[in-house]
């Protein structure tokens, strides 16, 4: 198999999957939980300077700074956006955890069932720890500025007017969202313009046309702040990328 077939990007809602090779990031941390999977054999995490560990897959909390070495093997990546049910269920447990959980996944025996588990988003087929069922409602004012955050050209909405269209004070708007989403929302403005710029690549595999997408001034501000998210560059990921698809 050749080392860049197959790289996929699929985009729902509250969630995402890339499948395929990449290179080592560099330290980073992001607004959104992801599972880490390797899907050919084990991969370096790098918590601290000169810690890491080998595993099969790990479960890493949003906001927790880490290093991923993919060491030549398939891999996927499920991003969780922080309001998604399995992302509000696993939080308590993830921060009981230090933020990260070392081969939760369930071991690949057959690969077309794991990456049929994956494309279907199916964590509790995926997990060998239970995902809590139930899970607290999503305050409806942060939910209203969410449908806000994700929509493109919408990304640079300050503070200020996302706290006056649900009604609130612009400090009591960020403890709320702190509180219901456990990033803060300058972080999670930040992820929701690179993820509308991942999702512009379904229209266009121009990075310029990808940027303007996600509201960014433009290629450069896109590239400093996917360096900034994932700990490389976007083009180390676009080249290789054979497929976009946005789920509705």
């Amino acid at each position: 198999m050749s080392p860049l077939r197959g790289n996929a990007l699929t985009m729902g809602v509250d969630r995402s999957l890339y499948m395929g090779e990449m290179p080592a990031s560099g330290w980073h941390c992001h607004a959104a939980p992801v599972l880490l999977l390797g899907l050919s054999g084990r991969f370096a995490l790098h918590r601290a300077p000169g810690q890491f560990e080998h595993c099969h897959s790990a479960l890493v909390d949003a906001g927790v700074w880490h290093l991923f070495d993919p060491c030549g093997e398939r891999v996927a990546l499920v991003y969780l956006e922080p309001d998604a049910p399995e992302a509000r269920a696993l939080r308590t447990v993830l921060a009981s955890a230090g933020g990260v959980m070392l081969d939760m996944a369930r071991p690949v025996v057959s690969r077309s069932a794991t990456e049929t588990a994956l494309h279907s988003f199916d964590l509790p087929r995926l997990l060998q720890c239970g995902v809590p069922d139930a899970v607290p409602p999503l305050d409806a004012r942060v939910a209203r500025s969410l449908q806000a955050l994700r929509q493109p050209q919408a990304a640079r909405m300050g503070r200020g007017d996302l706290a006056a269209g649900v009604h609130l004070s612009a400090s009591r708007f960020n403890h709320l969202f702190r509180a219901e989403m456990g990033v803060s929302l300058r972080s999670y403005r930040v992820w929701s313009q690179v993820r509308l710029a991942m999702a512009g690549l379904a229209l266009s595999p121009r990075l310029t046309d990808a940027a303007l997408h996600g509201d960014f001034a433009d290629s450069a501000h896109f590239s400093r702040m996917f360096r900034q998210t994932f700990g490389m560059t976007p083009s180390s990921i676009t080249r290789p990328l054979r497929s976009v698809t946005l789920l509705r």
